[in-house]
């Protein structure tokens, strides 16, 4: 029978294993957590190539950025036409006082005609929209409706994984979407959490993607 003193000791060797073990795995778990944190904002900028494409949409949100990355693109010669979505806005609170209110959508139509966009390529759609899934479902639908079977969408680069997201999750394949960023956009990618502006825009992606994958439970807000 082993005495006290050996099983104390070889008690004592197995803690200290135990705790050189512990501490190995969390300094790894810092180091892939230290690197997932810096490499978040990188990760939400997910771009296609461009290609021919039968229109181009800009996507709300982020004046001036977006619809200058869609001038550039149609000025490029990739598409014949731009559409523009309209976001709600407080049009009826505003009207009840007596004033006018002249949405984000028309904001878009006057910076890409006066980044050389003719106004007849430009078209704003009718309805109102939430959100990006709300966009999305739009801009597929009115496609289908024409025939058009490639858009090349424009938005910000720390959103473009999530429109893609949710067009796989939507629309499928048909119709193609090519996802493109307005590198106009201030986002520091690959500094994020040096403003709040862009670490709101972290969360408010990693956000929407989580809801994508989960298989949207959180729907757009009913006005």
């Amino acid at each position: 029978m082993p005495n006290s003193d050996t099983s104390l000791a070889r008690s004592s060797r197995r803690r200290r294993r135990l705790g050189i073990y512990v501490l190995a795995i969390l300094a790894l778990l810092l180091v892939i957590g230290a690197a997932v944190f810096r490499n978040a904002g990188r990760w939400l900028v997910r771009e296609d190539p461009l290609g021919k494409a039968d229109v181009i949409a800009v996507l709300s949100g982020n004046l001036p950025f977006r619809a200058e990355g869609a001038a550039g693109i149609f000025k490029s010669g990739y598409a014949p036409a731009v559409w523009v979505s309209r976001p709600a806005g407080p049009q009826v609170e505003l009207a009840a006082l007596g004033i006018h209110f002249v949405g984000e959508e028309e904001y878009n139509r006057e910076i890409l005609v006066q980044q050389g966009v003719p106004d007849a390529a430009i078209r704003i759609f009718p309805d109102t929209i939430v959100n990006t899934q709300d966009e999305v479902e739009e801009v597929s639908r009115e496609m289908r409706r024409d025939g058009k079977h490639t858009v090349i969408i424009v938005t910000s680069p720390q959103h473009t994984r999530r429109v893609k997201a949710l067009w796989r999750k939507l629309v499928g394949d048909d119709p193609r979407v090519i996802v493109r960023a307005a590198w106009g956009d201030p986002f520091d990618a690959d500094h994020w959490w040096r403003t709040t502006a862009d670490v709101l825009a972290v969360v408010r992606e990693s956000m929407g993607l989580l809801n994508v994958w989960a298989g949207l439970p959180v729907r757009p807000h009913l006005q």
